[in-house]
């Protein structure tokens, strides 16, 4: 077997500063666990602010700081979306602090047997350039250990930022030299191994295994044995779930829709890291704002705000996402400040990935066209966005019917299949624009006139008769005609003797 550990060291630091403003997460920040300071990032770090320190001696060294509560449900999201990434690479991934073995190897460390798919990938290497690049949106600082046990991989990755070992002896090589409080029986026991000189774990190994496990307890045992690959080490693989539900508690009130897409794009990035575990694409999805209570106005303003977005082909591309939800929170006004989101989604498709294409074709074409009639449905509504269709009826004005796009073109192997079908050699010429009711003209000497300009006919008569069905009999001859500057038009003339008004010359269209 073949182990990848992924030692995120400030993981609940990077969770905490997501659900802060872009420029404030830039700022000195440091998280708190009762009174004492657990966790700074550089620039605290660099005012002297560190792990250890108590809340009140931060403050005084740095007033500026800012400080955030430690929260293991907040590092628990954050450490899932890490482990949906993982799931894309293989099958079996394994969260540590989930599994239930005892004495997980690290917190925030995700474990990837990657022994029968590496060689899909093209090698190691190359398999963990692809996960460090699919890990690059969650913006969290990875160890990479690579052992042949998973206790091993996750030890070395405690303290390296990238260690390989290709066997079990060089496993153990490397094992050998690590300090005794990388396990947890020796953080527990490390004053009375510190007084023993016990300081490496082949110090550790070297005593007799009786008194060893008496001391100490048979854990430390069997740490290093699973360490050292001596026996099994059976770890439970996750599963995803049916449906993808992640939460997002902000540090402070979001006002703005602004403000609500920044903490929105956490929730999206690991919702793509979900969908690209199971090869699928969402079609909807729904993000909730839930409203501080005590600024809300009155009873009847609601506690949450709810927005569906519903996608005309399914997708998974992040940055297409995120402008979608862009247009839609254009549109919305708060009722109060949002100090919580929450994404949900459970409608998704199931498709192989589109291929990368070195010219573009008529399927990448529609592909894009869907993401404009997306855009469009997104900015000005659903019902905003309309699309022609054929009638059987001769008459112009009747041929077609306008309805809201529901539905993009689609891609049928050979052509496009939409609303409108494509014109062949037997399909008479017709104009792009229509007037809405024909427009009549003057005449001169039988002929028409367009703003006193007599019109020049080229072809015709294209002869309609339709409509005795109903009330709106058309008995017309229709002729295609230029103007004096070369502009095209759509005219005709009725044909029988009807009632005045209908009689002479009509414009029914120009053309482009």
């Amino acid at each position: 077997m073949l182990w990848i550990a992924l030692h995120l060291p400030l993981l609940s630091l990077e969770s905490f500063a997501a659900t802060l403003p872009q420029e404030a997460s830039l700022q000195a920040l440091a998280l708190t666990d009762g009174q004492l300071i657990v966790s700074a990032n550089s620039a605290a770090r660099a005012l002297g602010v560190k792990p250890g320190l108590k809340r009140a001696t931060a403050l005084a060294l740095a007033p500026q700081l800012t400080l955030g509560q430690a929260s293991a449900a907040r590092d628990d999201q954050a450490l899932t979306a890490v482990a949906h990434a993982a799931l894309a690479f293989t099958p079996v991934v394994v969260i540590p602090s989930a599994s239930g073995a005892v004495g997980a190897p690290a917190p925030h460390c995700v474990l990837l047997d990657v022994q029968g798919s590496r060689r899909y990938f093209g090698g190691l290497k190359r398999l963990v350039q692809r996960l460090h690049a699919a890990l690059a949106p969650l913006g969290h600082m990875l160890h990479t250990g690579i052992a042949p046990t998973a206790l091993g991989a996750s030890l070395l990755a405690r303290l390296h930022r990238q260690f390989y070992c290709a066997d079990l002896a060089a496993l153990q090589a490397a094992l050998d030299a690590l300090p005794v409080w990388l396990i947890g029986p020796g953080r527990e026991h490390w004053d009375a191994l510190e007084g023993m000189g016990l300081r490496t774990l082949a110090e550790l190994r070297g005593l007799p295994r009786g008194g060893l496990a008496r001391r100490f307890g048979p854990a430390v045992l069997s740490e290093l044995e699973r360490a050292y690959g001596e026996c099994p080490d059976p770890l439970e693989p996750i599963s995803l779930p049916p449906s993808f539900e992640s939460r997002l508690e902000l540090f402070a009130r979001a006002d703005t829709t602004e403000q609500v897409l920044y903490g929105a794009g956490v929730l999206l990035t690991r919702l793509v890291l979900w969908l690209s575990a199971q090869h699928a694409f969402v079609r909807r999805f729904s993000l909730v704002m839930q409203h501080e209570p005590r600024w809300r106005s009155s009873a009847q303003t609601p506690s949450a705000t709810t927005l569906d977005v519903a996608l005309a082909e399914p997708s998974r591309d992040a940055a297409h996402l995120l402008v979608l939800l862009r247009e839609r929170l254009a549109q919305v006004e708060l009722p109060a400040p949002t100090i919580e989101l929450r994404l949900h989604a459970d409608d998704i498709a199931r498709r192989p990935p589109p291929n990368n294409e070195l010219f573009p074709t008529a399927r990448s074409e529609s592909e894009g066209l869907t993401r404009l009639i997306e855009r469009l449905q997104a900015r000005l509504g659903p019902g905003q966005v309309q699309r022609i269709s054929a009638v059987a009826d001769h008459r112009p004005e009747c041929a077609t019917q306008v309805h809201a796009q529901d539905a993009p073109l689609r891609w049928s192997g050979r052509a496009f299949t939409g609303p409108l079908p494509p014109q062949n050699a037997a399909t008479p010429v017709r104009p792009v624009w229509l007037l809405r009711q024909a427009e009549p003209l003057r005449e001169r000497a039988s002929g028409p006139l367009l703003d006193g300009q007599p019109l020049q006919l080229l072809s015709g008569p294209e002869r309609i008769e339709s409509g005795w069905w109903d009330a709106a009999l058309a008995e017309r001859d229709y002729y295609i005609a230029q103007l004096a500057d070369g502009a095209l038009v759509w005219v005709y003339r009725a044909r029988l003797p009807l009632a005045a008004p209908l009689q002479g010359w009509f414009l029914q269209g120009r053309f482009g």
